[in-house]
């Protein structure tokens, strides 16, 4: 099978995550995919392949070098975004694209004028879709890619590697599903995702990140009698948020830049609630965000003489970079691997959270690797096969090198 192949029959598996679920995996469909790449997995030579019950897929690649060297490990994520449907794929592949304007369906088109970068894959093998659902690249592309690298060292017993580990997470859209990790299964000295984006991008940096629950309490009367006595909840959750700094907000910042992200808020007169996630790759700053919705908390509490705000702050994350100090090297095999495969390797700090951060601080250093999904999360997404192709090169050169590190 080859990786084109591969990638579309991982497509086929509605895998969508849940953000309203309190069990792992939050979709049971995911086990579906996990039992089929068991299987492929053990199809490939890798004996010890299996599903645990949470949904995790472990298997091992034996050291078939003489001297010890690190274990490394490789993961990517089975699951899908919810942001919109990923129900019923229906990929298409394009062969050498023209770098024109892509019509996925009658009336549903793909732009370069509203995605300038298709220019760049002029002449290439793309998958897309028909327009009304997402395709899964994030991260089936991922799995393809691992999936592939085993399939060469399957085949071809000359290519040197030490103990190499692969794992395919449940739930990495939801932030929970690593949670559930068993590191007796997975444990090696450092690992890799292999989780999105465009193939010369590495990333080892992200957001420090936690959420903030604020419920407000209110008090309902009837409105021709109010004056004086009633403390609107609703207007409460809006008089917070328009304390919080304006530009603080998602769609005002960008780069390094954190933010402030109202997720949902609901309520009535009596009671309301509001949910947020703070993230910025700053410590500090992340510490003054937090900071800011304390202060406003006691603020609106002081001001009604009682209670009427009640703030929840939990961390979730912090920024992985500090996980890979004394040990360069882990980045050096990406930059080298990635530049023997003719890239011009750059490096991106992730808006967002991935598996590897949250690994990275279970003691395992874990930077990202791109795959050539572009447009994840949405009915325009699309992968390029030439990019997913290098990239199982660029896996295979950072194990090679694995076994060069002393």
């Amino acid at each position: 099978m080859n990786i084109l192949e591969r990638f579309i029959s991982y497509t086929r598996f509605a895998t969508t995550s849940s953000d309203d679920c309190d069990v792992c995996p939050s979709n049971p469909d995911e086990f579906l995919l996990a039992n089929h790449l068991c299987q492929e997995l053990k199809q490939l030579g890798v004996k010890d392949a299996h599903v645990d019950e949470q949904c995790f897929v472990y298997g091992t690649l034996e050291s078939n070098v003489a001297h010890e060297c690190p274990t490394i490990g490789f993961l990517a994520h089975m699951d899908t975004s919810n942001a919109t449907s990923g129900t019923g794929v229906k990929a298409r592949v394009i062969e050498n694209y023209d770098g024109k304007d892509i019509e996925l369906s009658e009336g549903i088109y793909t732009t370069v004028a509203d995605y300038p970068d298709l220019a760049d894959l002029k002449g290439k093998t793309i998958v897309v879709t028909d327009g009304t659902t997402l395709l899964g690249g994030d991260d089936k592309a991922g799995i393809a890619i691992i999936m592939d690298f085993v399939q060469r060292c399957h085949e071809d017993p000359s290519i040197r590697h030490g103990k190499v580990l692969v794992c395919f997470t449940p739930d990495e859209e939801t932030g929970s599903g690593i949670h559930h990790i068993d590191l007796n299964e997975f444990k090696p000295d450092y690992a890799y995702t292999v989780d999105g984006g465009s193939p010369e991008t590495i990333a080892y940096e992200c957001f420090n990140g936690a959420s903030a629950e604020i419920r407000f309490h209110g008090n309902s009367i009837h409105p021709g009698s109010a004056k004086g006595k009633m403390i609107n909840a609703c207007q409460l959750a809006i008089d917070f948020h328009n304390m919080l700094p304006v530009f603080d907000r998602p769609e005002n910042t960008e780069g390094r830049e954190g933010f402030n992200h109202l997720l949902n808020v609901q309520g009535d007169c009596q009671s309301a609630e509001s949910v947020y996630i703070i993230r910025n790759h700053d410590a500090g700053l992340f510490e003054k965000q937090k900071k800011d919705f304390e202060m406003i908390r006691d603020t609106m509490n002081a001001r009604y003489g009682k209670e009427v705000v009640e703030l929840h702050l939990n961390d979730t994350y912090r920024n992985m970079a500090e996980c890979f100090r004394g040990r360069e090297y882990i980045i050096d095999n990406m930059l080298n691997a990635l530049k023997e495969a003719g890239y011009e390797p750059k490096s991106e700090a992730i808006r967002g959270g991935t598996d590897g951060s949250q690994l990275s601080f279970m003691g395992i250093p874990t930077p990202n690797l791109g795959t050539g999904d572009f447009y994840c999360h949405g009915n325009h997404e699309l992968v390029c096969i030439d990019y997913m192709q290098s990239m199982v090169d660029v896996v295979m050169k950072i194990a090679q090198a694995s076994c060069e590190v002393k």
